[in-house]
């Protein structure tokens, strides 16, 4: 890399297929949870495919203990949001949680730097620990949308030391495929009152 290049080359960088999603205009992501769970609007920052750099990227974040590449995505993907993704004032970012068994073993949650650049640069609230996730599951990456569903049921729950009411909140993750995970975290959610819900992930599978 060239002197004032982070983690990755410019080259590299022009190369990353950014969605161009933003929080006013109708996309793709939106019509997951249609008739599914109330979502004011949802939002990606990368197109996710079987081969490229978002996915070297992302696995790199998760598995091979390269917690600053959250850091430089949140950085990014924050930067845009505040000049013109059209997001309506968060009160509170929140991320997806790991079961603590998970979080032990890793050392760290792959979305929480991600979610407090962003919250920064939203002059939001960031909360870690919201939610709390209940059941250790391994990885869903290869399972169908029926299986991800029944799996997620019931898989989150809220912390009652939180307050959350009547509060716009942005919910964070890494990567969507079928939105089961987050729609569990959104049904947990849903004994708040005047909550309106948003989402934001790292990547959106194609």
């Amino acid at each position: 890399m060239s002197k004032g290049e982070r983690l990755i080359c410019t080259v590299c960088r022009n190369q990353l297929p950014l969605t161009e999603y933003t929080y006013n205009v109708e996309n793709p992501f939106d019509s997951i949870f249609y008739g599914r769970v109330s979502v004011k609007k949802s939002n990606s920052f990368l197109f996710f495919t079987d081969n490229g750099i978002v996915k070297n990227l992302i696995h790199h974040l998760k598995y091979k203990n390269q917690e600053h590449i959250g850091d430089f995505l949140g950085d990014w993907c924050g930067s845009i949001l505040r000049e013109k993704g059209n997001i309506p004032k968060i009160d509170l970012v929140i991320p997806v949680p790991l079961h603590k068994k998970k979080l032990k073993k890793r050392g760290y949650n792959q979305v929480s730097l991600f979610a407090q650049k962003i919250a920064t640069h939203l002059n939001s609230t960031y909360l870690e620990d919201v939610l709390i996730k209940t059941k250790n599951t391994k990885t869903q990456t290869k399972k169908d949308r029926f299986f991800r569903w029944q799996s997620n049921q019931d898989l989150f729950q809220l912390n009652p030391k939180h307050t959350i009411a009547n509060k716009n909140i942005l919910l964070v993750d890494d990567v969507v495929t079928t939105g089961a995970t987050l729609e569990s975290c959104v049904k947990a959610f849903d004994a708040e009152e005047g909550i309106s819900i948003y989402i934001l992930t790292m990547a959106i599978v194609l």
